[in-house]
């Protein structure tokens, strides 16, 4: 199972504040002026830096264990449900345009439920995953309250 919780490392910065880095997408770096602003922004940073892997065609990686100095940051859910179908097109092997055949859609729908900016429902996605062997689940967990 796939799970969309990446670690992420929180370093405090001279002079107040935090940084957040991703050691799973390098170029995943943000900061915030408290903890709880860095942990806001480390949400945000890492939805920029999946979708924008998506969008570029890279390689999306399976988050790592977490070191017991590392914080867990749960990538969005939409943004989750994106890239689990861009996940599995992959493993399928299969192009847009393949996919869209096999589905009776057009190549450009594909690409919109695809696109990361594109706000596709919840059930188009799921509609495709189904087709693909795959079936998304949603779950629930307790979190840190943010002061």
């Amino acid at each position: 199972m796939q799970s969309f919780v990446y670690p992420a490392k929180l370093t405090p910065e001279k002079g107040g504040g935090f940084t957040v880095q991703f050691p799973d997408l390098p170029e995943a770096i943000t900061s915030g002026k408290n903890r709880a602003d860095a942990l806001l922004q480390a949400a945000d940073c890492l939805e920029e830096a999946v979708a924008g892997r998506i969008a570029d065609g890279l390689d999306v990686p399976v988050p790592r264990v977490a070191r017991r100095k590392h914080i867990q940051v749960t990538l969005p859910a939409p943004m989750a449900a994106k890239a689990a179908l861009y996940l599995a097109i992959q493993e399928a092997g299969l192009t847009n345009s393949e996919l869209g055949r096999k589905l009776g859609l057009d190549e450009k729908e594909i690409r919109r439920i695809l696109d990361p900016r594109h706000a596709t429902r919840l059930a188009r996605i799921q509609t495709v995953l189904d087709f693909l062997g795959k079936r998304l689940v949603v779950s629930l967990e307790s979190s840190a309250k943010v002061a």
